[in-house]
């Protein structure tokens, strides 16, 4: 298991954990609903210890199954689920805000489910819901994927009040979508829980994610699935965090972890002070 954070010293030492810290969990999610939650339980209590007051974890969390329909027997009712207690209860026990990622919730079209990512407050209960507006389609020789078959698309932007300040919700495939961003208004911190594929998070996952931090001028937490699944599939893992001048604070590239690194409110100011872009904005 390998971490990655921002307060490193020279020596390799951790430096004193501060409030403003944030941390993705990556994962290699399986078919299994319990040992997903049990590997999401261990690295959020990683992560709480190491100070982080905000936690990402990917898209497809708590399940990635053997065929795309087998989240349609996963799908929870909002407020009530094994899922969604799990989340509520990872946030109350270590005092956090937990993203969700993304979990199956049930959906008005048949044999389809809402690809929902929910946030925790550090009291345990929901405080903002997120269902991904944007469906995947790939085709390319022997991979294919095509979300829309299995999933009903949201229909609007969502963030939410933080301690930190405004966080904006997005998942995987909404990366490409820069007007969605626009929607979200001005965050602090832009979430992209994500599991893009292996062929298209190597040609374009780095390049939109710090696209994203530059053009919004926030810090961008990109927490994703990365490695080989018992399905078959390969993931890119390379969960990040990126600032507003678009540098990459830390990463993790495959395996199992967690990636933290600290918001720094100062250095997001002095970047729309030196280039106020958005500002400049004229449509």
């Amino acid at each position: 298991m390998a971490t990655t954070s921002s307060s490193a010293t020279a020596t390799g030492a951790v430096a004193p954990a501060t409030r403003n810290r944030v941390a993705a969990i990556q994962m290699i999610s399986t078919p299994e609903v319990a040992a997903n939650l049990d590997t999401a339980a261990r690295l959020v209590a990683q992560a709480a210890r190491e100070g982080a007051l905000l936690v990402s974890l990917p898209e497809y969390w708590p399940l990635l199954g053997m065929h795309e329909r087998d989240k349609l027997a996963h799908a929870e009712t909002p407020g009530a689920g094994p899922i969604q207690a799990a989340m509520g209860a990872m946030a109350a026990r270590h005092g956090i805000w937990l993203i969700g990622g993304t979990l199956p919730l049930v959906s008005a079209e048949p044999g389809k489910v809402l690809n929902t990512l929910l946030v925790y407050g550090p009291d345990g209960r929901q405080a903002a819901r997120y269902d991904k507006v944007h469906l995947f389609s790939f085709s390319r020789g022997a991979e294919s994927y095509d979300e829309a078959r299995t999933i009903t698309p949201g229909s609007s932007a969502q963030g939410v009040e933080t301690p930190l300040g405004r966080v904006g919700l997005s998942v995987c495939y909404d990366l490409r979508f820069p007007e969605l961003y626009r929607a979200l208004g001005d965050c602090r911190l832009i979430v992209v829980p994500s599991a893009f594929t292996y062929t298209t998070g190597a040609a374009h996952w780095e390049i939109l994610l710090r696209a994203r931090a530059i053009e919004n001028q926030c810090y961008v937490l990109a927490a994703a699935q990365g490695g080989v699944h018992p399905n078959g599939r390969r993931t890119w893992g390379h969960s990040m965090l990126i600032d507003p001048w678009g540098d990459v604070v830390a990463v993790l590239a495959e395996g199992e972890g967690v990636v933290a690194g600290d918001i720094d409110t100062d250095r997001q100011a002095a970047v729309r002070q030196s280039l106020p872009a958005l500002r400049h904005r004229r449509l």
